[in-house]
């Protein structure tokens, strides 16, 4: 069976290794996987037809500096799943390049089969993309218990909630195991916080500054804190280079055992608004998030409808963490919310109570790759008699 994926991120090669290892052992050596990936699709015997890194971007001002290029790979992509005609094309996540080249596809051959994981954050803003998604998927998988609902309420394609990767994480498991063992985590003496300033260079230098602020406002508070940052390999320069004009000088680690190890620790942490919000929840960490767009990014702030960017927020279905943007973004007042996180306090202890619910409603019977191999299947079998269906113009 040729599977096609389409992704543009590490976070979504990732995923779609997980969901290529599920296949191929249903699938044994029939299983043939084509399209776009990373080093980890690559394991799984993927040849990508370019660098995914070229699709990487955040932020409306850096896509349209790129704009003509994307529109070359777009264009390559369908041109290739034309060519090759898989039994089911797998996109994930991306959605603005990952969709228009589902919506070309279609459009040039209507009985390809087309399954969606990690559909878009239509909670959060441009509900309008789910319909959209429905004309362009069979089937979207989705990481959150909540979606499904949402995605049916705007009009969106019939999904099913497989449960979140970061579920099945193995340095999560660890720290899952033993809070489930020791309960709610006191905090310790001296306090330990950990500083996550974001993925992407645009984040970082966006972001450090006032995190900087923060952490030399929170030693005054606190003389004897301990401050760790997690960083990628990948933008560590960055990251020393603005640590140049902090006054409080925390530990830099780059290793992922190391990212978990510090969660583990971490009495609260001070993070950009994303994903790494919700592994601080799994981990059962207290957090204040902050979040910068880019300057155009900022001037379509008003597509942002949902009540919260924050993904433990939407999970937990009330505003559990604090959330400040731009101009809310005051290292003074970062700091004293952060001080009452590090501290045995009501705040501390609502936060954590409301992490233990969300893994609670977020549990999953099995591995979320082996249930969307199973969505995958099912609707690749679908096509079955449709394999001679001329192709139209794109």
């Amino acid at each position: 069976m040729k599977v096609a994926f389409v992704l543009g991120e590490e976070s979504a090669d990732r995923i779609g290794a997980d969901i290529a290892a599920a296949l191929k052992a249903r699938l044994g050596e029939s299983f043939h996987p084509i399209g776009l990936g990373g080093r980890a699709m690559g394991a799984q015997g993927l040849s990508s037809l370019f660098p995914i890194e070229e699709l990487s971007i955040v932020g409306l001002g850096a896509i349209l500096a790129r704009f003509p290029q994307l529109l070359a790979r777009l264009h390559q992509t369908v041109q290739f799943l034309l060519k090759e005609r898989p039994d089911v094309i797998v996109t994930i996540d991306s959605f603005t390049f990952t969709n228009r080249v589902a919506l070309r596809v279609k459009k040039a051959w209507p009985t390809a089969r087309i399954v969606n994981v990690v559909p878009p954050a239509v909670w959060a803003y441009r509900p309008h993309r789910a319909t959209k998604l429905a004309r362009a998927v069979e089937h979207s998988v989705s990481l959150f218990p909540f979606e499904p609902e949402v995605l049916a309420s705007h009009g969106g394609p019939p999904a099913t909630y497989v449960g979140h990767p970061l579920l099945s994480h193995p340095h999560l498991q660890p720290i899952l195991e033993r809070d489930a063992l020791a309960g709610m985590r006191s905090p310790h003496s001296p306090p330990r916080l950990v500083v996550l300033p974001g993925s992407r260079r645009s984040e970082v230098s966006r972001l450090m500054k006032d995190f900087g602020r923060t952490a030399e406002i929170l030693r005054k508070m606190h003389p004897a804190i301990e401050i760790s940052l997690p960083t990628l390999p990948r933008v560590r320069s960055n990251v020393e280079r603005e640590l140049e004009s902090w006054a409080v000088r925390p530990n830099l680690v780059t290793s992922e055992s190391g990212k978990w190890d510090a969660f583990a620790q971490a009495d609260a942490a001070l993070a950009a608004s994303g994903t790494v919000s919700l592994e601080l929840a799994l981990a059962g960490v207290p957090m204040v998030l902050a979040y910068r767009l880019d300057p155009i990014g900022y001037m379509m702030r008003h597509l942002v409808t949902g009540w919260t960017a924050a993904l433990p927020n939407f999970a937990a279905g009330h505003p559990l963490v604090p959330e400040h943007f731009h101009e809310l973004i005051r290292p003074e007042t970062l700091a004293r919310r952060l001080s009452r996180l590090i501290s045995d306090t009501p705040e501390r202890a609502a936060q954590q109570a409301g992490f233990v619910e969300i893994r609670r409603r977020m549990n999953v019977a099995r591995p979320p790759a082996e249930a969307t191999a199973d969505i995958i299947l099912s609707v690749a079998t679908q096509k079955r008699g449709a394999a001679t269906t001329p192709l139209t113009t794109v």
